[in-house]
Formats: structure tokens, sequence, C-alpha cells
């Protein structure tokens, strides 16, 4: 397996420069990006001793693997971004904020759930390493800037980590359409987990059995299910309330 990969987009190559700079081995940027948005780039690549190489569309193109990369593209090293949930809760001076994502295999998806748990604060995404979609490019894309502010953990066994994160005190709730209970109507513990499916397909039974308790969003119209990233942001901002309300 590969040591590197390419992030692309001006906005996920910027978070990348300023929240991880050592993990950048080198920037290639369009040779007729002259702008400002290029401009700044540029600087912060020299304040950070990032090397920056100029190059056509036609490479740009290549490394991507696609034409969605606004001119720019980075190759980083992903061995200098490894964490696991140890490495995050054994640094929480709060009560823990998680979420868990069972089987994400749309990376526009991840990427918008990872600015979701960003916008709310949550302290690590836990991911399968299997049957899931990791961090690639377009992930890294959509999300923003989000893959580098938020801790993504892929795990191996994940109905062994919900475990393990309920030894550490840590409730853990997954969404269901047929749950009993509904958001509007539950009280939230301050350590949460959240714990969602893909769309359509839900979480597995395995994961489903493992959680505390299951909790569904109300629905008023027609449609029966949201996207993934529209659920989390959800539930994410009740626990952010409740908290806000409990204080």
């Amino acid at each position: 397996m590969s040591n590197s990969r390419f992030i692309f987009g001006f906005h996920a190559v910027i978070s990348r420069l300023r929240q991880n700079p050592d993990s950048i081995k080198e920037i290639f940027i369009d040779a007729n990006r002259h702008d400002q948005r290029a401009r700044d780039l540029t600087k912060l690549a020299q304040v950070q001793s990032v090397r920056l190489i100029t190059c056509d569309q036609a490479r740009l193109n290549s490394m991507a693997g696609n034409s969605r990369h606004q001119g720019v593209t980075a190759n980083i090293d992903i061995t200098r971004s490894h964490v696991d949930i140890e490495d995050v809760l054994e640094t929480l001076t709060e009560p823990a904020r998680l979420l868990v994502l069972d089987g994400i295999q749309d990376p526009h998806n991840l990427g918008a759930c990872l600015r979701v748990a960003d916008a709310f604060g949550v302290h690590a995404v836990i991911v399968p390493k299997d049957r899931a979609v990791g961090l690639t490019a377009t992930v890294h894309k959509v999300a923003s800037g989000a893959a580098d502010t938020v801790a993504v953990i892929p795990v191996t066994n994940l109905a062994r980590t919900l475990r393990l994160l309920k030894q550490q005190g840590i409730w853990i709730v997954g969404t269901a359409e047929d749950a009993d209970n509904s958001l509007d109507s539950v009280k939230l513990p301050e350590s949460i987990a959240w714990v969602l499916g893909a769309e359509g397909e839900g979480l597995r039974r395995l994961t489903r059995e493992t959680c505390d308790q299951l909790i569904r969003i109300p629905m008023l119209g027609s449609i029966e299910s949201l996207n993934v990233s529209v659920s989390a942001g959800i539930c994410l901002f009740e626990t952010y309330r409740q908290k806000l309300t409990n204080t």
C-alpha cells in the first residue's frame, strides 16, 4: 500500500498547510493561476517551507483523477497523521462527542459529514476500514478542510470499538427509522457517540445490536429517509442544543 496520496482543491490544500504542513511532500499548482487565491497559497507554502511545483492542467488532472481540482493538488504522507481512538480519549478535557459512520461508501457523503462534525465540535469520526470509503481526494475537497481538523479513525472491527467506547462511559446512540424513541423527546447524555448508517441501508445488524439506544429523527413529510450528512447535522445540533440548555 502506498504511504502517500493526492488531495486537491484550495480549501483542502490550504487547510493541510495550516494544520499539518509536515505531512505535505509537495504542492502542484496550475502555472496559469496568478489570482489572489493562488498567491495566498504560494505565500503560505513558502512560510511553511513546502515545495511548490508549477505544472499544466493535464498533469493536475492525472494526479487528482478528475478536472475538479481548481488548479491545485498536494501529495501528502498519510503515515504522519495516524491517530487511534485511545489517543483522542486520553486528551479530552470535556465529555466526548463522537460520530460513527457505518458503511458510508459515497465520498461526498463522508466529506459532508466531516464538515458537520467540525461545525459541532466532534472530537473524532470513526469509520470501518472495510466496506466504506476512505479519505480520498474527493472527500478532502468536499470536506473543505474538515478532514484535517477532525480526527478520522478507521477501525478493523466497529462493534469491538463501540464496546470499548462503552467501557469509557460513552453512551452509544444509533439512528433507525423504526426506533421507539424520537429525537425530540429524549434527554441525551453528555458523553455520546452517534452511530449512523448509509442512506437506505441503515445500520448493520451487529452495529445496531451494540448500540445502547436507538433513536429516530421525526419526519413530517412523505420522504422516508434523509441523507446521512443531514441526519448527522440534526443529531449533532440537538446534542449541542441540549448541552447549552443544561449549562
